[in-house]
């Protein structure tokens, strides 16, 4: 069957499905599916200051990373509200990173208002660069990725399809990311989330770190007391015909309690949804979504 494409949202103009998604959800669990991230945006950061000056903005440990290592780190604001969710690597002469193509021009704005004296040059090399998620075993991060130029992207695709591996669809990356428990932003994050509540940090938030805007939340929360929301996995009754969609509403006892963020059908778990809810809800409640039960699987524990 032909690629079906994605009509709206963030994964717009990218391949769904290929008529078959439980198996490229198995070839991808396997280690042996690869997917056409292209429509996200490659920003690019050279300069002889940029790992310290990024270091000094982000959630996460940088100054020690291992040159060729991916992370992922979040952009907050001063209240320690969510910006930004990168995904970045060092080559040894610059700093690679995807985002969301929504959040690109917000983030290179920010990025070339901070760099005052220093010696950083940020460019938006999207129409340069693909990212593809390259074949291997899922990590913490979503990946493992590439970064490949345009120019070199027909020759990469050709040899993994000559290597026996299986080009996959965002169902199937959507899947088992949601299956994983892997907030993403836009989706479970509104204008009031923080790292503490979407399970953040344990992949992208290092707690030992120096200083960075937003710190003395996030080190509030985790000192202090508990967010007042939390991240979970829903299990949704399999009878059901149509999914929920993003911001569907979450009730409990016929009181709303949250909403839903993203949601997709696994080829084990069946109908699976990450929904960000109060914290209060007891954690073996059963929810409802448009008459839909479901089931919960705890991401951030609520005490």
């Amino acid at each position: 069957m032909s690629a079906v494409l994605v009509e709206s949202g963030l994964d717009a103009g990218a391949i769904w499905h290929f008529g078959e998604p439980s198996q490229e959800q198995r070839a991808l669990a396997a280690g042996k599916g690869w997917a056409d991230l292209s429509h996200r945006a490659v920003v690019s950061i050279s300069g002889s200051d940029r790992i310290k000056w990024l270091n000094d903005m982000m959630t996460q440990e940088l100054a020690t990373l291992p040159t060729g290592q991916w992370s992922e780190t979040l952009l907050l604001d001063a209240q320690g509200h969510i910006e930004q969710q990168l995904f970045l690597v060092d080559d040894g002469s610059s700093i690679w990173m995807h985002t969301e193509a929504a959040k690109a021009e917000e983030l290179i704005n920010y990025l070339n208002k901070m760099k005052f004296m220093l010696d950083v040059d940020v460019q938006d090399r999207s129409r340069e660069f693909a990212v593809l998620r390259a074949p291997g075993v899922p990590d913490t991060f979503g990946g493992p990725y590439a970064l490949v130029p345009r120019t070199e992207l027909s020759d990469v695709i050709a040899a993994y399809k000559s290597a026996g591996y299986v080009q996959v669809g965002t169902w199937a990356l959507e899947a088992e990311r949601i299956a994983a428990g892997r907030a993403r932003i836009l989706l479970e994050t509104d204008h009031k989330s923080i790292p503490n509540e979407l399970g953040f940090l344990h992949t992208a938030v290092h707690m030992n770190k120096g200083c960075y805007r937003g710190q003395e939340t996030v080190a509030k929360v985790y000192n202090l007391g508990r967010p007042p929301r939390r991240l979970v996995l829903l299990h949704l009754d399999g009878s059901m015909v149509h999914m929920p969609e993003h911001g569907a509403k979450v009730t409990f006892e016929g009181k709303e309690v949250g909403e839903i963020g993203s949601m997709a059908r696994h080829y084990e778990l069946g109908p699976i949804a990450l929904a960000v809810i109060k914290r209060s809800v007891p954690v073996d409640a059963t929810l409802d979504i448009d008459g839909v039960s479901a089931t919960q699987e705890v991401i951030v524990a609520a005490d």
